[in-house]
């Protein structure tokens, strides 16, 4: 499904103008403009897939939130906004095939981590209040004989009974902090996140979702992927770096370390040749070396 077909940047020569119009004088940038005009980089025109491959400075991130910003998608998470980015978003034009359907949102790595910093905060809440159910218990356990001499002292007297007639786990239990909110690693975590926020038919825009996922998990996340566009008319724009990623079936991909932005084949990008080379190299003690002691 494509919901976004194609989306066209200001030229150089239209961002200059706006460069000489511009009054204010104490600004140290003009962030984002000239940043995807200095790849030659006017127009993308999207698949159901299409990635935004390209180093750290490339310009992906900065083209995949033009993107998101110009079409008001959904996000959690602030991003690097300038002033002139409203000036710029203005310059800018896309077309839609359909009406953009509402789940439809914007996912970035730092959506992720305050997830994960969310849930840590949480869990230590929890831990919190699991030592002081087990403080209570103890003290409640070895209290001396308790007499009830109001209807205000019934959930003390609870609580001495239920302390006295209870192990110290099922004292613990009971009160609701038996586990923590998510008993998962970060990897766990971050793939939960993202597959949470994608709910079918939609156009989803996903900045470097490999941030956090073991090689394991990138799999898993590229079959997730493949089948969302498949089977559930999910539309996605990804800015990537994962050679797990890259090989996402049928995607088309855009290479923002060449010069012009150009269309290429995951096998033909720079660090995908880079991962093959460094494999490739000692091919033949992945198939002859032992493996070490402990561990066949």
């Amino acid at each position: 499904m494509i919901y976004l077909s194609e989306f066209v940047f200001p030229s150089y020569d239209e961002e200059y103008r706006v460069r000489l119009e511009e009054k204010r004088t104490c600004f140290n940038t003009m962030y984002p403009f000239f940043v995807l005009s200095s790849r030659g980089l006017e127009r993308l025109d999207f698949a159901p897939v299409t990635l935004l491959y390209g180093g750290n400075g490339s310009g992906k991130t900065t083209a995949l939130n033009v993107i998101s910003e110009a079409l008001s998608l959904k996000r959690d998470s602030p991003f690097n906004r300038s002033s002139f980015f409203a000036d710029y978003i203005k310059l800018c034009r896309f077309r839609t095939a359909r009406s953009l359907p509402e789940e439809s949102r914007t996912v970035s790595s730092d959506d992720v981590f305050d997830y994960m910093l969310s849930l840590r905060a949480v869990n230590e809440g929890i831990d919190l209040k699991r030592e002081e159910l087990f403080e209570e218990y103890f003290q409640k356990r070895g209290s001396g004989p308790f007499r009830m001499q109001s209807l205000a002292d019934y959930d003390e007297l609870k609580k001495v009974t239920d302390a006295r007639k209870k192990t110290l786990s099922g004292y613990v239990r009971d009160g609701g902090m038996d586990k923590n909110v998510r008993e998962q690693s970060n990897g766990e975590s971050a793939f939960f996140y993202f597959t949470s926020r994608i709910r079918g038919a939609g156009l989803y825009l996903l900045d470097e979702p490999e941030n956090s996922l073991s090689p394991q998990k990138q799999l898993e996340f590229k079959q997730f992927l493949e089948e969302e566009a498949r089977f559930f008319d999910s539309q996605f724009i990804i800015a990537t770096h994962s050679p797990f990623l890259l090989s996402l079936r049928g995607a088309k991909i855009y290479d923002f370390d060449g010069d012009p932005v150009d269309v290429k084949r995951w096998t033909q990008l720079e660090s995908v040749k880079a991962y093959f080379e460094f494999f490739e190299a000692p091919r033949s003690e992945f198939r002859t070396s032992p493996a070490p002691k402990g561990q066949r």
